[in-house]
């Protein structure tokens, strides 16, 4: 039998060397992948897979008042966490985790899709201040659940009662609109940031910086040994200008007015008092608000969360008159001695604008002391708006006073280029009238004419308000000196001892004679403003508490170069002189303080709110 050889085609041999090749080619460049492009990804999903890193959160730095003492403090509490470093956590897990820390499995859930897209190392907080039972499950499922796990977290220590409330504000989980403007670029999902007031204003220099420990696990998750600890920074202790002592003294002085007590030093700027009514609990908002809570806050008419003291437009009612009156003095159009006869109103371009009272015949002096309209109204209409505007907006009216809080109002101060502007019409005479008295269409905020006002009072020197004290900020922020950001409204001395001493009248013989202290130079003016217009009031039978006047008083002491300005505004309340006494009451505290005299409410109520933190 003949064997013979069968021969493989050169083709086909080719072939088959350059699918080998190609194979090994492939496997080539895999590895290369793997190694050289990829092989910093792929080694961190390996380190990923043995060490794990827990945040260590860094507590926000503490308030105090301008003496030192404690408004806000921290406390520690264990709160549970989420590790992601493993990836995706199916949802078996998640429904065990989520039944064993009673929280809602959807929502938790929704959390961890949301979170998907960040990376790995961030942790989702499950739950603040975690109870014994709910700690004892994390314990005892380490094995099982080692995506679960707990930190110290250290939560805001507000006071009790809405106590300063609206200066310090409140902090609150970032949420995706903030992420989205340029001020939070650098923050995450999930951080607590400061929501409103101070904890907003200055949220970088008192959120602090985190640390982490990072330990070595095993496949399942397990702890094995601790590699590193980065310990974390804590936040900025701010001072604040506020006086505990004053604050408390201005807090019970309102009451559960709805309204607004500030109290300034118009030296420096420096806010001593500032209160806001109605108030909310911060502390609500420490760990996170519940949608029942966050609703009844956010649709109460009444709008607790709202900062009157610097978000609040009203008609200033006869607060504007003493704007008038320097106005007047120094443009010539009125002299103090000219006397103008009130008969209970007057007729302007055919309607009647009404006075309270007949006064008779009236100076300046006794027209600030009676706030008599008629007065005021044959000034205004001899000024014209322009002169009228001009020096209004001298004195900051219808502008922010740049005051270090957030969403500051701007106010309105109407003039002809306004009404060109704002109403796409001309400004009408009759306006000018209502202006004249702080109606109309001017509007400020209680801190807009508290500065104004303490402005003539210190003989036209205006500052600029602020809440924190400048030493406890960085030199990056500091202001050199308070006065540098001072401007100066010339008026004349006579005129400006003229105006003064009417408006210690005020207080002694005029509408607010009540608060007459003995041994204290107390001068202000009260203001009676309409929220709606009689013709309106009366058509609609409006006896609503809700379209009541508003009463206003800024007082100050002493009656030239004042230390202390205190605006009140109670909104609904009536005739200025209700104003007047809540602010003789925050005077009188400051006087019996700077004199040492007892205070024993105020040391009560510092011992009381202080003692929080101590409890902890």
């Amino acid at each position: 039998m003949v064997w013979r050889e069968e021969k493989v085609s050169q083709t086909r041999l080719a072939l088959a060397q350059y699918a080998i090749l190609a194979i090994f080619l492939l496997l080539g460049f895999g590895f290369w992948r793997l190694q050289i492009v990829h092989g910093d990804y792929y080694e961190s999903l390996a380190q990923q897979n043995r060490i794990k890193e827990i945040p260590i959160l860094a507590p926000r730095g503490k308030i105090l008042d301008r003496e030192g003492r404690i408004i806000v403090d921290n406390y520690p509490s264990f709160s549970a966490i989420l590790l992601r470093g493993q990836g995706r956590i199916n949802e078996q897990k998640l429904d065990a985790i989520a039944s064993g820390l009673q929280i809602d499995a959807d929502e938790l859930k929704q959390r961890e899709q949301q979170m998907a897209a960040q990376p790995g190392y961030r942790p989702i907080l499950l739950k603040y201040d975690i109870t014994a039972d709910q700690l004892a499950f994390i314990e005892a499922h380490r094995n099982e659940l080692p995506e679960l796990a707990t930190i110290t977290v250290y939560r805001r220590l507000y006071p009790k009662d809405g106590f300063m409330a609206h200066v310090i504000g409140y902090v609150g989980q970032i949420s995706e609109d903030m992420l989205t403007q340029p001020r939070y670029e650098l923050y995450n999902a999930g951080d607590v940031v400061g929501q409103s007031g101070v904890e907003a204003q200055y949220n970088d220099l008192l959120m602090g910086r985190n640390g982490s420990r990072r330990v070595m696990v095993n496949s399942a998750g397990k702890e094995l040994g601790q590699l590193s600890d980065t310990p974390a920074l804590p936040g900025q202790t701010l001072k604040l200008t506020l006086d505990i002592d004053l604050q408390i003294a201005a807090e019970e002085a309102l009451g559960d007015q709805s309204g607004t007590v500030a109290a300034m030093d118009p030296r420096t700027g420096e806010i001593l008092a500032m209160v806001s009514r109605p108030a909310f609990d911060p502390n609500l908002f420490a760990a996170r608000i519940s949608r029942k809570d966050w609703s009844a806050l956010a649709n109460d008419p009444n709008k607790p969360l709202l900062n009157k003291a610097v978000q609040a437009q009203l008609a200033p009612g006869s607060l504007f008159k003493i704007i008038m009156s320097v106005a007047g003095l120094e443009e010539g159009v009125v002299t103090p001695e000219k006397k103008v006869q009130c008969s209970g109103g007057v007729d302007y371009y055919g309607r009647f604008y009404k006075c309270d009272e007949k006064h008779g015949s009236v100076n300046m002096s006794r027209a600030i002391a009676a706030s008599c309209n008629t007065y005021f109204y044959g000034l205004g209409e001899r000024l014209g708006i322009s002169r009228i505007s001009r020096y209004a907006t001298a004195f900051g009216l219808g502008r922010k006073t740049g005051i270090d809080l957030p969403q500051e109002a701007d106010g309105v101060m109407p003039s002809e280029e306004w009404a060109a502007r704002s109403l796409h019409r001309k400004w009408a005479a009759g306006e000018t009238i209502s202006v004249s008295i702080g109606q109309g269409a001017v509007a400020v905020t209680p801190v807009q004419i508290m500065r104004a006002i303490a402005a003539i009072a210190s003989g036209g020197r205006m500052v600029r308000p602020y809440v924190v004290s400048p030493e406890s900020l960085p030199s990056g922020l500091q202001r050199s000196d308070s006065t540098n950001e001072s401007k100066t409204i010339p008026i004349n001395p006579q005129n400006w001892e003229l105006i003064t001493d009417a408006m210690a009248d005020v207080t002694s013989t005029g509408t607010a004679s009540m608060t007459h202290m003995a041994g204290i130079d107390f001068a202000g003016k009260t203001g009676t403003a309409q929220t709606v217009s009689l013709e309106t009031r009366k058509r609609m039978g409006m006896a609503s508490k809700a379209f009541e006047d508003n009463s206003w008083f800024v007082g100050f002491a002493p009656r030239r170069n004042p230390e202390i300005v205190v605006v009140v505004l109670s909104q609904g309340a009536g005739w200025g002189w209700k104003s007047a006494i809540v602010a003789s009451k925050v005077i009188k505290a400051y006087s019996d303080k700077q004199h040492h005299r007892p205070m024993n409410v105020a040391r009560a109520a510092i011992k009381e709110n202080n003692a929080q933190s101590e409890n902890r």
